[in-house]
């Protein structure tokens, strides 16, 4: 590796007068397909555009293999002599192929048995002969095999003199925006499709609450208040960027009685669980399979954005082994029918969300509002563990609360350091927004020993660490319904501070009922204890569901 103090004035000079290399292009042309088959040479009748399945944009290529036809597409690209290529494109069905002939060395090919229903990249690469000025390049399914679709075929290198396909410009704004299908709590949006769009973002009342691709023409809006008229626009984007947003139409709910949110209410004693969204040596789980004992679970974790205050949210697709955004919101919705509250965490280990004034406090509720609409959410766990400003979070809550309506969930996962005193920020938090504040599970590990309501001093690992330490919020201010004890579901699931399931029952036990206490027991009871919280649902997969067995049904069975 060369240091930088042995860059010498020549070397300098010889970086400052070498000649510049051009970029790389694509020197494929409508790789897309969204010129239909324009550039490109199907055998026989085998090929067609279509617009449906897509991997982005609006068109894509579909090949039906006929008797010994095994419908074959190719196009000419004009390449550079002695120069590497990279070939790719996205696939899906059965027996796919991509390859590059006429290369002047050696011609190259790579294949799929099947993608199954998605979509799946093949890539190669291949280099030019000393006068190689064109290539033919194609893709082909097999002999007996139903159709294939490509989309997205790109040849990159250096540009052989024939170009490439003009950048894509700007979308133009949708255009028939139109209301239908109202109901209680919710309604359908259609709009004209806009060309050239690779996807569409809806607005409700400012706030942009789905991300659509470019094959739709609709959008279903849930999760709305009834009797109540809201404000909707769509954009329209590709790589150019966003196009303005379409003219505002306004769509009222129907009336109806009962409560039109959809969240189911929180037991009385209620058991949390974080679900991973990543894959760290803990059994993986899609949230169907999240153990049915876990009355919130907590999905882990928010994205900080460049913008201050403001969260998305990315499934680990790839590390969950391939699991859709399509079958986590239905799985979210599933789980909601079935009475648990699925909530997004903010922060964690790594969380870099900064709430320090009213724009980043409306920032985050806004984008954290725009995802529970999108992804189907009851609500949000803050669990920053680089402190929080009380005030302007407290604001944020507060304005995220308001938009949410009733059955909005909110739960914290303080440090213990965190609730020591009623003076630190998260206990002011908590305080401040205790209206509509569900539960605080605070961290009873990875601790050092702490100060217990008694004065005396307490080591994690024990009944009195547990019970001391929740003395402190439940005399603080807390309502006991507000109070959880959070530990690892085994000792994979955090450095230090791991207790039986056992030790957490008696815990329970003795701030519910005064049994089970070690040698701190508390003034009183509080049969209202909320309940418990562990990291993880996977850890505790992993263990076999050791603890959600265990701490799962002493919880539901506290008076």
């Amino acid at each position: 590796m060369l240091g930088a103090g042995t860059l010498t004035a020549a070397g300098l000079t010889a970086l400052a007068t070498g000649t510049a290399q051009a970029a790389d292009i694509n020197v494929a042309r409508n790789g897309g397909f969204e010129s239909g088959l324009t550039n490109w040479s199907c055998t026989g009748s085998t090929g067609a555009a279509v617009s449906s399945p897509v991997s982005s944009g609006t068109g894509a290529l579909k090949a039906t293999p006929a008797g010994q036809d095994n419908a074959q597409c190719s196009q000419v690209v004009t390449v550079k002599p002695n120069s590497t290529y990279t070939l790719s494109t996205q696939v899906q069905g059965s027996y796919v192929y991509l390859g590059a002939t006429g290369t002047g060395t050696q011609d190259v090919s790579t294949w799929t048995p099947g993608s199954g229903s998605g979509w799946q990249k093949l890539s190669t690469t291949f280099t030019t002969g000393p006068s190689t000025t064109k290539v033919t390049v194609w893709t082909h399914g097999w002999y007996g095999q139903p159709a294939y679709y490509a989309d997205d075929f790109s040849v990159f290198g250096p540009d052989g003199g024939g170009g490439t396909d003009p950048g894509p410009s700007v979308p133009g704004a949708p255009a028939g925006l139109a209301v239908s299908g109202q109901s209680q709590n919710g309604l359908t949006l259609s709009w004209s499709a806009v060309s050239g769009a690779s996807g569409y973002y809806v607005y409700q009342d400012g706030v942009r609450v789905q991300t659509l691709p470019g094959s739709a023409a609709s959008a279903q809006i849930q999760n709305l208040a009834a009797s109540t008229t809201y404000s909707f626009q769509v954009s329209a984007y590709n790589q150019a960027g966003e196009s303005p947003r379409s003219a505002p139409v306004g769509g009222t709910t129907t009336g109806g009685g009962g409560n039109p949110n959809p969240n189911p209410g929180v037991p009385k004693h209620a058991l949390t669980g974080y679900w991973q969204n990543f894959n760290n040596g803990a059994t993986v789980q899609k949230i169907s399979d999240v153990q049915a004992q876990y009355d919130i679970i907590a999905v882990s974790f928010a994205d900080a954005t460049t913008t201050p205050g403001a969260i998305t949210f990315t499934l680990d697709s790839a590390g969950l082994g391939g699991y859709t955004v399509a079958q986590f919101k239905a799985d979210i919705a599933a789980k909601k029918a079935a009475g648990k509250s699925v909530i997004l965490s903010i922060g964690g280990e790594k969380g870099t969300i900064s709430v320090n004034d009213s724009t980043s406090a409306d920032n985050l509720a806004n984008s954290a509002y725009a995802l529970m609409q999108e992804y189907g959410f009851s609500g949000i766990d803050i669990d920053l563990e680089n402190g929080l400003n009380p005030t302007y979070m407290t604001q944020a809550l507060r304005s995220l609360a308001q938009k949410a309506g009733p059955s909005f969930v909110l739960t914290m996962a303080p440090q213990t350091i965190d609730m020591q005193s009623t003076q630190g920020g998260y206990f002011k938090t908590a305080l401040a927004v205790k209206d509509i504040l569900t539960v605080v599970n605070m961290q009873y590990y990875n601790s050092g020993a702490m100060n217990g309501c008694d004065g005396k001093v307490y080591s994690q690992g024990s009944v009195d660490f547990l019970t001391a330490l929740a003395c402190i919020q439940l005399e603080g201010g807390l309502d006991p319904s507000q109070v959880g004890l959070g530990v690892p579901a085994s000792p994979s699931g955090a450095g230090s501070g791991y207790v039986s399931p056992t030790v957490v029952n008696n815990a329970l036990d003795c701030l519910a009922k005064g049994a089970g206490c070690g040698s701190f027991k508390p003034s009183k009871t509080y049969p209202a204890l909320r309940g418990a919280m562990t990291w993880s649902t996977n850890w505790d997969a992993k263990a076999g569901s050791a603890w959600s067995n265990a701490v799962g049904p002493h919880v539901h069975g506290l008076p």
